[in-house]
């Protein structure tokens, strides 16, 4: 492709092409630097995934500097070249630059990277040919944010072992919580056989560092049961386009798998029968995808079948599945959203923030080595804010991973912008005590802490068919955020989001400038106006958008936050509530159960207080109500008028699409702000201190 297609391209193409879109860098000192450097490049490995970084490099180097990286198989004329391939893959070059040292520690997935300017290049080494393609991506993306490259050398090697995301996607083409179109796998029950928009996004996920994908809902239904026997080839044919990238794809399967093919009356675990047919479908996957990461699989929550309709226990049923795909070196990835759903929430004892430590804690010790527990960042379901969940640290001998949502189910649906990896950062930096004074959550799913064969970080999908993948651009920074803190958790989110701004915009400093902090500042603005002080869940039950305060999803036994003419919040104490605050361990536990210590952004998650109750802040619990809604609100709209300042700056097609979106949040935040601020004054008969107009 000529340079000026490419650019066409990238001008007309909606966002399509996110993070790697390449833009056009500015002439000065790096441009040269670059164009002297990347003129040439060898890639000697004829291995699918090493030809796909070559492609990558050779599309990104045109598209940013306008010179053409020529592939060539000796040393380039001038001297300088970028040569990349695995250490095994015959080109003298790598041998000569990186010794046996590097080869040693660069790990399955890793890569080296050095300048060697006596041999005249700058190589990528890795073991293997994923390693190679992260180390391309890698190599572009200092480029694309102006880094130096004259002097590389290090070792880059990922945190985690697994890095994956779970599609909610439907088989008739709908997304379970999806907010940026349809499936791009699925329409109308059948595979849409999309094959380039498969790559491209397959070619996106690698590029952040994504290993596994789970491509189908973990509320697996009749038809997507098949995924495992008739519709194989179907998926045999994603699983081709994930491998060039490194990417090993998943499956979510229905428990009850072998009642709804109809060759087994139950589904009991324990019967002989039902192994067998898991261990014979087992091996029929892997003969279609040798290289399948394994099952998702949700059971015994919200209606899904399980091992509880047997008397068996989660351990009993994983431990069933793993024992089918372990021949294989397949995993289970066994889901810990587990809570009675029929519970009657009128009785103040009832709590299903305990739901997964209880049913999970005593199991500890008895999973197969090839089960991995996934766990919810918190213990109620991806709200704006709540606590870790006190599974971090309570599972000594089990592997787990946690469980984000790009998504924004409850954090604006990705109408509004909600840049998630702060909220991220602070759950991995979370203090269990597990093992003394520094037990970090980030240290618990990277394994490190008790020494876990299996963990690392898992989270539900935001993209869909939508042109620029994520309905609002400004969410692809939250699906490009995630991979990159997967890959390196020690990535601020301020790094992040400067990475993430560069490659899709481009280098102008005021765009950078804007659009960082309009990303960085999202978060606390949107928490200002839909959810004070941890309470959560005040938005319209099912769809999940827009307020209603006493909107919980079982509303009809009770709000959630316990409201009344006195005061607000739930107790969770040891003491006089549910108790649940005694599952986290030493410290966390004490400094939630008092209310003189326990921080107020979860004061209400914890503590039923009257509404005059005083926050640490100085300010009454009901003060807090009606300050933080309508700043909320005023900053919503201020960040519809930063984005105008960029107004002929950014291309057009990508300005108009977020002023859309944050004109619609800046209007709703009124919304919210509004019903909020009514509910509680109504319920508490008390003025606002500010004299701001509440009906």
């Amino acid at each position: 492709m000529s340079h000026s297609k490419a650019i066409h391209n990238r001008i007309a193409d909606g966002g399509y092409a996110a993070w790697l879109s390449y833009p056009s860098l500015p002439s000065g000192r790096l441009q040269d630097q670059y164009v002297k450097w990347c003129g040439a490049v060898q890639a000697t490995d004829e291995d699918d995934t090493v030809q796909a970084a070559l492609r990558e490099w050779q599309r990104g180097i045109e598209s940013m500097l306008g010179i053409q990286a020529v592939k060539v198989r000796e040393q380039a004329p001038t001297g300088l070249s970028v040569v990349f391939g695995t250490f095994q893959g015959g080109n003298p070059l790598i041998g000569s630059v990186f010794g046996e040292e590097t080869v040693r520690i660069v790990g399955p997935e890793g890569f080296a990277i050095r300048t060697s300017q006596e041999q005249g290049c700058i190589a990528i080494g890795a073991v293997s040919p994923a390693g190679v393609l992260y180390g391309v991506f890698h190599l572009l993306r200092l480029i694309g944010n102006l880094e130096e490259i004259e002097g590389l050398d290090e070792v880059i090697i990922p945190v985690n072992g697994l890095r994956m995301i779970n599609h909610w996607d439907n088989f008739d083409g709908s997304v379970e919580r999806g907010y940026a179109g349809r499936s791009f796998f699925y329409d109308n029950n059948h595979f849409t056989n999309d094959v380039e928009r498969i790559r491209d996004y397959a070619r996106l996920m690698s590029s952040a560092g994504i290993n596994a994908i789970a491509i189908n809902n973990v509320n697996v239904h009749a038809l997507e049961t098949l995924f495992i026997s008739k519709y194989l080839p179907e998926v045999a044919s994603i699983a081709d386009q994930f491998r060039v990238y490194g990417i090993k794809l998943f499956l979510s399967v229905n428990f009850a798998g072998p009642m709804h093919e109809g060759e087994v009356c139950t589904a009991d675990p324990l019967d002989l029968g039902v192994r067998k047919w898991w261990q014979d479908t087992a091996a029929g996957v892997y003969a279609a995808i040798p290289d399948f990461g394994g099952f998702v699989v949700k059971a015994d929550s919200e209606n899904r079948p399980g091992p509880f309709t047997y008397g068996r226990d989660h351990a009993d049923g994983a431990n069933m599945l793993a024992e089918a795909l372990e021949p294989f070196g397949g995993i289970v990835i066994w889901r810990c959203f587990v809570y009675n759903c029929k519970q009657d929430w009128r009785d103040r004892k009832t709590d299903r923030a305990r739901a997964a430590y209880d049913h999970f804690k005593p199991l500890d010790g008895k999973f197969k080595d090839n089960v991995i527990l996934q766990i919810k960042n918190g213990p109620m379901d991806f709200q704006v804010r709540e606590p870790v969940s006190p599974l971090f640290g309570a599972l000594e001998r089990t592997n787990q991973v946690i469980e984000f949502q790009i998504a924004q189910e409850y954090t604006g649906q990705q109408r509004h912008v909600c840049y998630l990896v702060p909220q991220w950062k602070e759950v991995l930096e979370f203090n269990t005590y597990a093992q003394g004074a520094a037990s970090p959550v980030k240290h618990i799913v990277d394994g490190s802490l008790w020494g876990n064969r299996h963990s690392g970080i898992a989270a539900v999908s935001n993209v869909g068919n939508d042109r620029n993948w994520t309905g609002h651009l400004l969410a692809q920074a939250n699906l490009y955020g995630y991979g990159r803190l997967a890959w390196n958790p020690e990535l601020t989110a301020e790094e992040i989001a400067s990475e993430w701004i560069s490659l899709t915009f481009g280098t102008d400093p005021d765009v950078s400038s804007v659009v960082s902090r309009i990303l960085l500042d999202s978060l606390e603005i949107y928490e200002s106006y839909t959810a004070p002080l941890g309470v959560g869940w005040m938005i319209n039950p099912e769809h999940h958008y827009g307020p209603n305060v006493d909107g919980y999803e079982y509303s009809q036994w009770g709000t959630y936050h316990y409201a009344d003419h006195q005061g607000i919040g739930v107790d969770r104490t040891v003491k006089t509530g549910t108790g649940y605050s005694a599952q986290y361990i030493g410290l966390n536990s004490e400094r939630y159960d008092s209310l003189e210590t326990c921080p107020d952004e979860l004061l209400l998650f914890f503590h039923h207080v009257p509404y005059t109750h005083v926050l640490h802040s100085g300010k009454t619990v009901i003060q807090h109500i009606y300050d933080t809604h309508f700043e909320g609100a005023e900053r919503a709209a201020e960040l519809l008028a930063s984005w105008s300042s960029l107004k002929g700056t950014v291309r057009e097609d990508l300005y108009m699409q977020v002023e859309e979106r944050l004109r619609g949040q800046a209007s709703h935040a009124k919304e919210w702000r509004d019903q909020i601020s009514t509910y509680f004054y109504r319920k508490s008969g008390i003025e606002d201190t500010g004299k701001r107009t509440i009906y």
